[in-house]
């Protein structure tokens, strides 16, 4: 899902860039504005306006949340930063920039051209 509110906790509401759900904990699609639903995977894409926010505020608050992975896309940097969720704070998985293929969690089993995030176009194998 792309742009919804979620609610993590009492007057915690987000609005993640992108955000998804394991099917075998969440088999439909959650309901409702905001949503209740803890989300299983977030991803953010900073802007200028929003940097701060999302390196800090909500990856605070997404660690303290417990949700499993988080994603900061840097469109400026053209990288890609994977986070998972550890008890001292959020683990750095993967730093990748466009020009990387990389397996990126929770998406590992896919291979991801880290520069067609950013609007690059395929490249045929």
């Amino acid at each position: 899902m792309t742009e919804v509110e979620i609610e993590l906790g009492p007057k915690e509401i987000y609005r993640p860039d992108v955000l998804g759900w394991r099917r075998d904990r969440v088999q439909d699609r959650p309901k409702g504005n905001p949503i209740r639903t803890p989300p299983d995977w977030v991803a953010e894409v900073l802007s200028p306006s929003n940097s701060g926010l999302d390196r800090v505020q909500k990856l605070n608050a997404y660690h303290r949340h417990r949700l499993p992975h988080y994603w900061i896309l840097d469109p400026e940097e053209r990288t890609l930063s994977v986070f998972r969720w550890a008890e001292p704070g959020y683990l750095l998985t993967l730093a990748a920039a466009a020009d990387q293929i990389v397996h990126a969690e929770p998406f590992d089993a896919l291979t991801l051209r880290v520069g067609e995030l950013f609007g690059d176009e395929p490249v045929e194998d």
